[in-house]
């Protein structure tokens, strides 16, 4: 019987979009200097977990979070580009507010969470649900009895929340995603197991320094 990795997963810090509330998606964009903080942050949290490896989205706002995480933990970083965002398609770049008013009848589907929807160019809910997850049953294989820190996206976070809980695809979202908090999970052969969500102690210790 194969022992059950611990798994870490981060959200990575906080960027100017974050703030916007504009769609990320795929697109590169790089942590704001709160999000920078963040990372520091989650990266001293971390320091004394015993970390046995890091993966992350190649994207540089987890990357960023991430290299803060390896540089804390001593543990080796690698990117996976299956940790990446869910690809928005033409949503990307665009608020809310702009999407809802340009694509009326998509964004209804979107904000219903249906499985099979998909914006123009993106992904569907289904097939990025099935990729985030693979991906965090791939790596945690790797490392069975160990600790491993996936850094990742919000829509990641929430695709392993669902597979953790048995929670629905399509139900809505009543847990948090906060930006580098801490969510801990096992792996064993009997799938992903939810320990801890949303922790954000770390993050409330000190205010952060504006100068």
């Amino acid at each position: 019987m194969q022992t059950a990795t611990r798994l870490i997963a981060i959200r990575h810090g906080q960027t100017a979009w974050n703030v916007a509330l504009r769609i990320q998606g795929q697109l590169d964009i790089p942590l704001d200097a709160h999000g920078r903080w963040q990372a520091g942050r989650v990266a001293q949290a971390l320091a004394d977990e015993g970390v046995d490896a890091i993966y992350s989205s190649d994207l540089e706002r987890a990357a960023g979070t991430a290299a803060a995480v390896a540089l804390a933990t001593g543990a080796a970083l690698a990117t996976d580009v299956a940790l990446r965002e869910r690809a928005f398609g033409e949503f990307e770049g665009l608020t809310f507010a702009e999407i809802e008013q340009r694509w009326p009848e998509a964004a209804a589907r979107w904000r219903r969470r249906d499985p099979d929807f998909g914006p123009g160019g993106g992904e569907t809910l289904s097939s990025f649900y099935a990729r985030s997850v693979a991906a965090a049953e791939r790596l945690a294989a790797r490392h069975p009895g160990q600790t491993v820190v996936l850094v990742a996206h919000g829509g990641v976070l929430d695709c392993l929340y669902r597979a953790a809980t048995r929670i629905a695809l399509g139900a809505p979202r009543t847990w948090q995603l906060g930006n580098a908090s801490i969510n801990r999970l096992l792996r064993s052969e009997q799938g992903l197991a939810l320990v801890g969500w949303n922790d954000t102690g770390h993050l409330e210790a000190d205010a952060m320094d504006q100068n």
